[in-house]
């Protein structure tokens, strides 16, 4: 049982040692080649010894201005577009959240015996006008 947890121990050193680290301008360089069609994206994996994977993974990188490159524009419009949508649904969250806080407060202002003069929020409710 011993010598099990060596072997197990001894391949994650192993396996920790083996990982390697990329410099910023070898990505952009790499990404570089791929993008200017120079060579296929499997003769740049086989050529240094890269996963396609992370090739890939470089790409979308660099679209977004990850290797001190101008962002694409395609890239920062879907950026852009992953704020709004984002923003649009804690909004929404938010827009809910405060509808239900007015129907509580409403109706618990009816169980009471209390009315709101006019009728203003509450018509507004009943006929769908609190959005």
């Amino acid at each position: 049982m011993g010598s099990e947890k060596c072997i197990i121990r001894d391949r994650k050193d192993l396996a920790m040692r083996n990982r390697r680290s990329f410099s910023v301008e070898f990505k952009r360089r790499i990404v570089e080649e791929l993008l200017s069609g120079e060579s296929g994206p499997a003769q740049i994996c086989r050529r240094h010894n890269i996963q396609s994977s992370l090739l890939y993974h470089w790409k979308r990188q660099y679209s977004r201005g990850k290797f001190n490159n101008e962002p694409t524009e395609e890239a920062a419009l879907k950026d852009r577009n992953e704020q709004l949508e984002r923003l649009v649904g804690r909004l929404t969250l938010e827009n809910e959240f405060l509808k239900k806080g007015l129907q509580n407060s409403l109706s618990q202002s009816r169980r009471n015996g209390k009315s709101l003069r006019g009728g203003g929020a509450s018509s507004a409710i009943s006929s769908g006008g609190v959005d």
